[in-house]
């Protein structure tokens, strides 16, 4: 059973590594075979901290991981400026690329991975790991799949989280050598993904920016909820309505992010069987989010000014 397994390697020791190192054990068809950090030392301390299996290889560099040919998929979970040189590198070694978001620092250099993934037959995708929670899949069939929901006219995304104070000295996200894009990049992609889901992968017309904006979600590990209002109407003097939402309850059986892993690895397993093609849906995804960051930075730097794609 075990040879039937997809083996992932990670590449980099980043703290969301962590996260995703369990999604891969959780996940029934892969699992964890390598991990790579710049130093051995390092590689060993997180293989330690998480308590990895001692099966699991550790390597003193990303090259070395690269070169193992038993790997078949990598996750990348490097400073966004450094996604080109080693996603483009591990398409090139043959290895399905899971990649943390945002994806790059503009659509030229994504589109460079995504060249290279195409080339080489290898399947793309970026780590927006809400997508593949169950939740989201009941709230597709709301939306698409039957005539319970109208068009969407209005979407309202936020996503949020509350850091630490050393966060604003040492997080990559306050570096621009490091990741340009800061929280646009990061929490940004979720709303800005969520959005497009939202009116199909439909790209706006324009884009701007609002000056001061600050860019909820509960997905849980067993279960997740959204509220659906049907019909509802203004009463009361037009300060109340007449139905009240529903609480729509999911369960998933997985955490999202090893619901992830194992959407990844199904693909790795049909393309190594030669029964499909890469899917050429997750990179379009990732792609078309790269396209909106990139206006709303341009936005940004036009003082606001609506940018049109």
């Amino acid at each position: 059973m075990a040879e039937n397994l997809v083996r992932f390697g990670i590449l980099g020791c980043a703290k969301i590594a962590r996260k995703v190192a369990r999604a891969i054990s959780l996940a029934p068809n892969s699992i964890l075979y390598a991990i790579a950090s710049r130093s051995l030392e390092k590689a060993k301390h997180f293989a330690t901290h998480n308590q990895l299996p001692e099966t699991v290889k550790i390597y003193g560099s990303y090259e070395e991981l690269l070169d193992d040919p038993s790997i078949d998929a990598v996750y990348l979970p490097l400073p966004t400026s450094l996604h080109v040189q080693w996603a483009v590198l591990a398409a090139q070694k043959k290895k399905h690329l899971l990649l943390e978001k945002p994806a790059a620092l503009d659509v030229g250099d994504l589109d460079k991975i995504l060249e290279a993934c195409e080339s080489n037959g290898v399947q793309f995708m970026d780590g927006s790991m809400w997508l593949h929670h169950p939740r989201t899949l009941k709230m597709e069939e709301l939306l698409f799949g039957s005539n319970l929901v109208g068009p969407v006219d209005s979407v309202y995304s936020t996503s949020t989280t509350k850091l630490p104070p050393e966060s604003f000295e040492n997080d990559i996200r306050v570096k621009p050598d490091m990741d340009a894009l800061g929280v646009l990049g990061d929490l940004g992609w979720y709303c800005i993904q969520a959005v497009l889901w939202a009116k199909n992968y439909q790209l706006p017309d324009a884009v701007s920016a609002l000056p001061d904006s600050v860019t909820k979600n509960s997905a849980g590990e067993d279960s997740a909820f959204f509220d659906l209002t049907l019909g509802a109407k203004f009463v009361d003097m037009h300060i109340g309505w007449n139905v009240k939402p529903e609480k729509v309850v999911v369960p998933n059986e997985l955490p999202q992010e090893a619901l992830m892993v194992q959407e990844l690895a199904r693909l790795v397993q049909g393309i190594k069987k030669s029964e499909f093609r890469p899917d050429k849906r997750w990179p379009e995804i990732s792609r078309k989010t790269q396209i909106v960051v990139d206006a709303i930075m341009k936005s940004i730097d036009l003082d606001c000014k609506s940018v049109y794609l």
